[in-house]
């Protein structure tokens, strides 16, 4: 199996831009987060939540594309079919069958409703940052307009309330802190 070091130095190959590598650790600390909550296996989800837009500088102008190049990139790795299933049904293309392709489908979104929370929050410190202040500002069309609200409610399909996933979230995130910046 890919450890994480050997998947940052595929990020460094693929990935110029530091706020895409930024989201990539996001999602991971999510991922690992919400396998630790589900029993599963931390370094598996971890490794599909950092890798999942592997390909995103070299597809952003051809979305029928993501998630089937970063495939192409990873085939030669020692990277387990599932975690390439959850890649290529984050985006959409593919149905999210097993419980960790639903996770990643719902984290992507979620880091980023979670960053605009932490730059709208008076001290602008994720280590303050709780579900309450987001949900508040959830139906928010301009709150993170990036963040596909109907995306992230998916965590439904988990067995998660909308807060239990936004606190799990947030916890996900607190551990890469230091990786994130805040």
């Amino acid at each position: 199996m890919m450890t994480r070091p050997e998947a940052l130095t595929l990020i460094q190959q693929h990935i110029p831009n530091r706020n895409l590598v930024k989201h990539m650790i996001a999602v991971e600390g999510v991922m690992k987060r919400l396998a630790r909550h589900f029993g599963e296996d931390e370094m598996i989800w971890g490794i599909a939540g950092l890798l999942h837009d592997l390909d995103y500088q070299e597809t952003v102008n051809d979305f029928p594309r993501h998630g089937f190049r970063t495939a192409e990139i990873l085939k030669d790795n020692q990277i387990l079919p599932e975690t390439i299933h959850a890649i290529i049904a984050h985006t959409g293309h593919i149905p999210a069958e097993s419980r960790m392709d639903k996770a990643l489908y719902a984290a992507d979104p979620l880091t980023g409703l979670i960053v605009a929370g932490v730059l709208m929050h008076p001290q602008k410190k994720l280590a303050l940052l709780d579900p309450a202040f987001i949900l508040r500002r959830f139906k928010e069309k301009r709150f993170a307009a990036g963040a596909d609200r109907d995306q992230i409610l998916t965590c439904a399909e988990l067995g998660l309330s909308l807060e239990e996933f936004l606190q799990l979230g947030i916890e996900g995130m607190r551990e890469v802190s230091a990786e994130l910046g805040f």
